[in-house]
């Protein structure tokens, strides 16, 4: 079993929207944050860097991760094309805009598949009623409107079809086997980072440094002996 899971990451003060993926081993091969806290989430995470924008190779295959409103930013998704991701990991936290939000979600993450040739794999969040009574005690609001919805949990081939059927609310499972010819197959008719790029005049600059809050730099020291004579 290889897992990628969603977290609330403290480093320091600040909270970064993190994702995990594990290897069948239990190893942690990647550890990324979102790049960019969306709308009201600028207000409590903070920016992640360019060092998780790649796929990574485990048991099941090469697989990519990017969370929620990653997947609006073009580039960002190129990133996971361009590295040969054959399963890609999309992470939706779901909303209060309910259907719309689903639907929405749905043709984001459809479109990644037919873009990149890859199977995607997308979660979306989901509050049961407990917890949302639980939120609205612990913020003191007397009462709240119902903070779970726009789910679409489910599995995309690389056609754009959808394999199974979603889960358009509540908890639950998708499964699905995955064909990787079915990769291949697209690809034939259409690859992205292949023989339908022109990298000649179309390319992606991605700078996959980790962001460093402190960069140490060696003192250089002079060495003065006594039987040295200066002017």
């Amino acid at each position: 079993m290889v897992v990628s899971i969603g977290v609330n990451e403290r480093d320091g003060g600040t909270i970064y929207n993190t994702q995990l993926l594990f290897d069948a081993d239990g190893s942690l091969v990647q550890h990324r944050r979102k790049i960019s806290p969306t709308y009201h989430e600028r207000m409590i995470w903070g920016q992640g860097d360019g060092a998780g924008l790649r796929a990574v190779d485990t048991r099941v295959g090469r697989i990519g991760q990017l969370a929620c409103y990653e997947h609006y930013n073009p580039l960002a998704r190129y990133a996971m094309m361009a590295d040969g991701e054959q399963i890609h990991s999309a992470m939706y936290p779901g909303s209060v805009f309910g259907a719309i939000f689903s639907e929405q979600t749905e043709i984001n993450v459809r479109q990644h598949a037919l873009e990149s040739a890859c199977f995607v794999v997308c979660a979306t969040a989901w509050l049961d009623s407990d917890q949302q009574a639980r939120i609205a005690a612990d913020t003191g609001a007397p009462s709240i409107a119902p903070i779970s919805g726009g789910c679409f949990t489910g599995i995309i081939a690389p056609n754009g079809t959808l394999l199974g059927e979603p889960l358009r609310s509540g908890e639950g499972e998708s499964i699905a086997d995955l064909d990787f010819t079915m990769i291949y197959k697209r690809k034939h008719l259409m690859d992205s980072r292949g023989h339908y790029s022109r990298p000649e005049f179309l390319s992606l600059l991605i700078d996959r440094t980790p962001a460093e809050h402190v960069h140490n730099r060696q003192a250089h020291t002079t060495k003065i002996t006594s039987d040295e004579t200066y002017q």
